[in-house]
């Protein structure tokens, strides 16, 4: 067992030369996910207009993606462990690019929503292969620069998105409109698919195994229980059906648990060895990444402030979100820095930043003075963008790197989760304090109160992230 749990530095990355052109195409699969999960809020107007769609149809192009891609990211990372990194890396971006042109060719709204499904299960596929493939190529003195490129890169993504997403669809590129939020993925798919099979050196788990099938259905069946209702159910004012399937998940989860001892006990190949999972330092980073990603419901909460509570236009509000984008970028550039200067957790000062920021933020909002609120976003996104990567490699430092696959799955798997579960929780709570035709005045004190459980949130993961149990 402790064997299991030995963390393994790279010795042959420091070799390869061609590791930093890798490292180009591997932040290729880290850009599209989050992208394109942005990109659609934005064009949901135009697609519902153009395909007649139902406002349940339209719905579902948004939340079928997020379902899928938080559901299969564990089975996604743990395929890159066991068939190649590379491999699985390359067949998810093919996958993506099948599905971009699906959404992108969709006569009915129904083809778009398989489209979208497709494109989710890809992109769970892809993503983890990047992390993990950044884990096992670089050495430990190259690792920290490497993973600040992957989070100004899923920073860049998760801002950029809300902005080329209105963008393409005003300029009406090539007469295609909505349709190229999803062709222009496919350039990129072009160029990044042959540089991969050049430049992406394979890795993988070195103890052979199989595919844990039932401990695969179990956890996809227990993660769509729990993540499927916490995405719909606010919006459909929380069926019978959401209710169940929110019960039946722990069942399923602890199904799936019990399995894996199984597996484990016999000598198998579980999807998520527990033994894995006994690092007392893992469950603590996972933890403390469920808490910093208590941030997900921000974006939206903003634009309806913007909106709603200050009167301004979709256009002025997309643009009011760029002082934390312009953060987000900068952050894990200087993480390195930030670290080795103050000789403190890298982690825990980011999210301490982000503490701060939201606090201010909440405090203009209450007192109604939006115009200083350039500063305290521009320290939320710098905070996150610092802690991001060093959360990652707080995470995957956890483990030895022929789980890294795994560990990648795991990481991105509890930000989504996080995503879902405080997007209902805390969105929730805003839109009990300003329901549908509240005033200005009721929208400002609703997202105070939404940022200051935000604040909580993270100020928990500050907590959580400090002296880590590292194993080494």
């Amino acid at each position: 067992m402790k064997a299991a749990m030995t963390f393994s530095t790279p010795e042959r990355a420091a070799a390869d030369p061609r590791r930093w052109l890798a490292l180009c195409v591997l932040l290729a699969g880290t850009l599209l996910p989050p992208l394109d999960f942005f990109i659609v809020n934005v064009a949901l107007p135009a697609i519902q207009a153009d395909l007649q769609a139902t406002p349940s149809l339209a719905q579902l192009v948004v939340s079928v993606y997020a379902a899928a891609y938080a559901v299969t990211l564990i089975l996604g990372g743990r395929l890159g462990d066991l068939y190649g990194r590379k491999r699985m890396f390359i067949v998810g971006m093919l996958g993506f690019g099948v599905a971009s042109a699906l959404c992108g060719c969709a006569p009915s709204p129904s083809v778009l929503v398989a489209g979208r499904l497709l494109q989710g299960i890809s992109a769970a596929v892809m993503a983890p292969q990047s992390l993990a493939s950044i884990h096992a190529i670089f050495p430990a003195q190259e690792k920290s620069r490497a993973l600040g490129m992957y989070g100004a890169t899923f920073g860049a993504a998760s801002v950029a998105g809300q902005l080329l997403g209105g963008l393409l669809v005003s300029v009406d590129l090539f007469g295609l409109g909505w349709r190229a939020v999803f062709l222009i993925n496919l350039p990129v798919i072009a160029l990044a698919v042959p540089a991969a099979i050049c430049w992406v050196r394979d890795s993988r788990s070195e103890q052979a195994g199989r595919l844990d099938i039932v401990g695969a259905l179990l956890l996809a069946a227990g993660l769509l229980a729990l993540v499927v209702p916490l995405i719909e159910g606010r919006e459909r004012g929380w069926p019978w059906w959401c209710v169940g399937l929110l019960a039946l998940s722990p069942p399923l989860l602890l199904a799936f648990w019990r399995s894996e001892q199984r597996q484990e006990r016999g000598h198998g190949t579980p999807l998520v060895p527990p033994s894995v999972l006994a690092s007392p330092g893992l469950r603590r980073s996972l933890a403390a990444t469920f808490f910093f990603y208590t941030i997900a419901p921000f974006f939206l909460l903003f634009a309806v402030y913007e909106q709603m509570g200050l009167g301004h236009g979709a256009l002025t509000a997309g643009l009011a979100i760029l002082p934390l984008g312009i953060g987000f970028l900068l952050g894990p550039l200087c993480s390195a820095t930030v670290a080795r200067r103050l000789k403190a957790n890298t982690a825990a000062f980011g999210m301490g930043l982000e503490v701060v920021g939201m606090l201010s933020a909440a405090g203009l909002a209450w007192a109604d003075t939006p115009a200083w609120l350039p500063a305290p976003l521009l320290l939320i996104g710098l905070g996150q963008g610092i802690a991001l990567p060093a959360l990652v490699r707080l995470n995957v430092d956890q483990v030895d790197a022929r789980w890294a696959g795994l560990a990648a799955g795991l990481v991105n798997a509890t930000l989504q989760v996080s995503a879902a579960v405080s997007t209902a929780t805390i969105g929730g709570l805003f839109f009990a304090l300003s329901p549908r035709g509240a005033g200005p005045a009721a929208v400002k004190t609703a997202f105070a109160v939404a940022l200051l459980a935000i604040g909580t949130g993270l100020a928990l993961a500050v907590v959580l992230s400090r002296k880590p149990q590292v194993i080494r």
